[in-house]
């Protein structure tokens, strides 16, 4: 082995990003993971011809850069440009009772493109992949799946734009077939080189991806699609599910579909760093949407790495390291206020600012924002999931 292939195995060791691991040996480098997944870098003229297009401001995800990498959107947008329609696909693999902040990025960003777009929406909710991969029963991962979808509809889809669904539920008819005919193109050497499987995984998880693959077909939703076999479709997604959608952009145009488009964002990091994403198992890195203002403001206080210095007298004198500082990555996520934010990046950096002081803010913003989530997840009922997830037309889906 040469000394380059021995450098890129000690750099694949040192940052995994997989989707079901995200760790690294420091932060993320995004640049590496472009290079590696083979997607595009979205620059700032894709945001203005989204802006154009909609006649709206972009959302915050977009301008700041949190959705960064994408495959083929330029293809999307000169289609709407065009007059042609497309349909959105997003999902949930249902673990855990409630959802953290990480898990309602790509939701708030899909609901901005949904609303901006005046396009479909197709959710799906991978109780079945949970079930293999976490080890669930059968009937818990389906309550989670229903659990779940309560916090997404909270986001505020609409019901007439938007199906959700659950594996377990539904697939079968034509999802099924479509499941059938990706699962004859890939090879088992191929799906081993894409996702990593070995001889100790079971075959459930091998057998597993063409389920998330289909519902980039029109076809796999009848009763929303019908004749309409090549609308396109397009992704918002955290880049750690790239590897499935790969395999299903190679595997579409052999199938007679449209390779589906991807926009996709970094990962919403860990309490204690960058070095992974903010996970569901490790409560003390995340911050969830159940908890109280006074949980939210001690995990911060507590646990949010900073770039603070060590004494107040050093941080006056150095400023503090914005790249390493968990409460101003969170700010650039959630805090709407360009101008504030810029502020406080300013004076933070330079010393003017102490961590105390924008941990408070971060607090602040924080639980104004998982308030404004409970109040909408209180009000969803059992029926309004019942209504969401029932297999119906959606009439004025494009309207």
């Amino acid at each position: 082995m040469d000394k380059n292939e021995e450098k890129q195995r000690e750099e694949e060791r040192e940052q995994v990003v997989s989707p079901w691991e995200v760790s690294s040996s420091g932060k993320i480098d995004y640049d590496k993971l472009i290079d590696k997944f083979g997607c595009q870098r979205l620059d700032q003229s894709l945001v203005d011809r989204v802006q154009r297009l909609t006649g709206r401001p972009p959302h915050v995800f977009l301008r700041r850069g949190v959705f960064f990498a994408h495959r083929d959107l330029n293809d999307i947008l000169d289609a709407y440009e065009k007059g042609e329609k497309f349909y959105l696909y997003t999902g949930r693999g249902p673990s855990s009772e409630a959802l953290h902040l990480g898990h309602l990025v790509p939701f708030m960003f899909t609901k901005y493109l949904q609303d901006a777009f005046k396009v479909p929406l197709v959710i799906q909710l991978t109780d079945d992949e949970k079930c293999m991969w976490k080890n669930l029963s059968v009937e818990e991962s389906q309550r989670l799946a229903r659990e779940n979808a309560k916090d997404i509809i909270a986001c505020g889809f609409d019901v007439t734009k938007t199906f959700i669904f659950s594996d377990f539920d539904y697939v079968g008819g034509a999802f099924y077939k479509n499941m059938v005919k990706v699962a004859k193109c890939v090879t088992y050497n191929k799906v081993v080189g894409i996702f990593g499987f070995t001889g100790e995984d079971h075959i459930g998880k091998v057998s597993f991806p063409p389920v998330q693959a289909v519902p980039s077909f029109p076809s796999s939703f009848p009763h929303l699609f019908s004749g309409k076999d090549h609308l396109r479709c397009l992704i918002p997604c955290a880049i750690d599910q790239d590897p499935y959608f790969r395999m299903t952009r190679d595997v579409a145009p052999r199938i007679g579909y449209h390779k589906p488009a991807l926009i996709e964002s970094s990962f919403f990091p860990a309490l204690q760093g960058e070095t992974g994403k903010m996970s569901a198992s490790d409560p003390n890195s995340a911050l969830y949407v159940t908890d109280s203002a006074k949980a939210i403001k001690n995990k911060i206080n507590k646990y949010a790495f900073s770039g603070g210095q060590e004494s107040v007298e050093l941080h006056r004198k150095l400023g503090a390291n914005l790249e390493v500082d968990i409460p101003v990555k969170y700010l650039s996520f959630f805090l709407e206020d360009d101008a504030e934010l810029e502020h406080i990046k300013k004076e933070y950096g330079a010393g003017g600012m102490l961590t105390g002081e924008v941990k408070q803010r971060l607090a602040q913003v924080l639980t104004e924002l998982v308030e404004r989530h409970q109040v909408a997840r209180a009000a969803v009922t059992d029926e309004m999931v019942d209504a969401f997830m029932a297999v119906r037309p959606l009439p004025n889906m494009f309207d």
